[in-house]
């Protein structure tokens, strides 16, 4: 038989394949992290109809002569490029602006994606739309150790953040300096325990003839002086109650104004998981009903030495193989890897107007084969014809 009827066969099948992959593409245009994938060709081994001849000293060198079988598909690269980012606003969606891939696990298996779609299931996990749950350090009372073995990223339940005793509080604002000598200024502060419980303490601030005094119950009055509205530089008056240092060096006295309040103060009562954000380095930071924030966990990200080594595994996961090498573990942000992005969700990398170029190639590409196999068989029929 004709050698080109069955290189006409080979391009079929392989035009085919260019098909299959430029259709899959095209499917997958709005598949969040999907990655765009092409065909490679490559020609078959040639049949030698004449060797090479050395150069003599009267003759010249003769080359090769062959004759090509075929093509045949020499793989089916995949395109690792980013794809753009679009916003949900969901505060579980995330994407990597760089090099990394999510870990996540189900059962024993694990697999890692791009895609960031993630929801939180009855316990508290971090879970991707098929199940998986996704990997990372979780943190204890608000310290995460990333040098640890990655597991379930998981939102505690009930979590609380523990109260904090006032140690430290400062006072500022102005004290109105047409106050006649003897008259006072009262304010109230919230001072907590160790366990959460608030008292009030009373600070009462009496104008004297050089300036205010300020004083609270079972304490020492402090004196405070202004020049032109102003304490003295380098002024630094504390007032020490029940523990707690109350600095005073923010206070001026001028006319007319009369703003002094407690301006800050360093202790809380105990509170509970009000709602969690995710920072460019993947962690979670929860913020409670008292204010407190608190680092609930971080998202482990994998990277590879040669990323189209892996395999897909269904879902828009990968899983590693011999070629891809084995993952290498961090956080997002940390060095060669990319930033998390909360509220986003990478998007397909597919190019529509080059996949449906790649459409007409592989048509008639598939066409030109077609001919090729419907003319060797005119050329076999005029063969046969010979016989009559």
């Amino acid at each position: 038989m004709l050698r080109s009827l069955y290189s006409g066969i080979s391009g079929l099948r392989s035009h085919q394949t260019m098909l299959d992959v430029t259709g899959n593409n095209i499917a997958n245009v709005n598949t969040t992290g999907y990655k765009a994938t092409a065909v490679q060709f490559q020609d078959t081994l040639s049949q030698l109809t004449q060797g090479a001849t050395a150069p003599g000293a009267n003759n010249g060198g003769g080359n090769p002569a062959q004759v090509g079988l075929g093509v045949l598909v020499s793989g089916i690269t995949t395109n690792f490029t980013q794809g753009s980012a679009q916003s949900t606003g969901r505060a579980t969606d995330m994407m990597i602006s760089g090099d990394g891939y999510f870990v996540t696990k189900q059962g024993t298996q694990t697999t890692y994606t791009r895609a960031g779609a993630f929801d939180l299931d009855a316990e508290g996990r971090l879970v991707t739309t098929d199940g998986k749950i996704v990997q990372g350090w979780t943190g204890v009372n608000g310290v995460i150790n990333t040098g640890g073995a990655v597991g379930n990223v998981q939102l505690p339940d009930g979590a609380i953040a523990p109260a904090v005793a006032t140690s430290q509080a400062t006072v500022g604002g102005n004290l109105p300096s047409e106050t006649a000598v003897g008259g006072t200024v009262v304010r109230d502060m919230d001072v907590y325990d160790a366990n959460g419980v608030a008292t009030v303490v009373t600070l009462t601030f009496t104008r004297t003839a050089g300036g205010w005094d300020v004083s609270a119950p079972n304490t020492t009055a402090v004196p405070l002086t202004f020049t032109d509205g102003k304490q003295a530089a380098g002024a630094n008056p504390v007032l020490t109650v029940n523990g707690v240092a109350v600095n005073l060096t923010a206070l001026t006295s001028y006319a007319g104004v009369s703003t002094a309040s407690v301006t800050g103060q360093n202790g809380r009562a105990a509170g509970t998981l009000e709602s969690f954000s995710i920072s460019k380095d993947g962690t979670i930071i929860g913020s409670f009903t008292n204010g407190a924030k608190q680092s609930l966990a971080r998202i482990a990200v994998a990277t590879f030495t040669n990323p189209a080594g892996l395999e897909k595994a269904g879902n828009s996961g990968y899983t590693a193989t011999v070629n891809s090498g084995n993952p290498v573990l961090g956080g997002p942000g940390d060095p060669g890897m990319g930033n998390a992005i909360a509220g986003s969700l990478e998007m397909s990398n597919v190019d529509l107007s080059q996949e449906f170029t790649n459409l007409i190639v592989a048509q008639r590409g598939f066409q030109a084969n077609a001919r090729i196999i419907t003319t060797s068989d005119e050329v076999l029929q005029e063969l046969t014809n010979l016989k009559r």
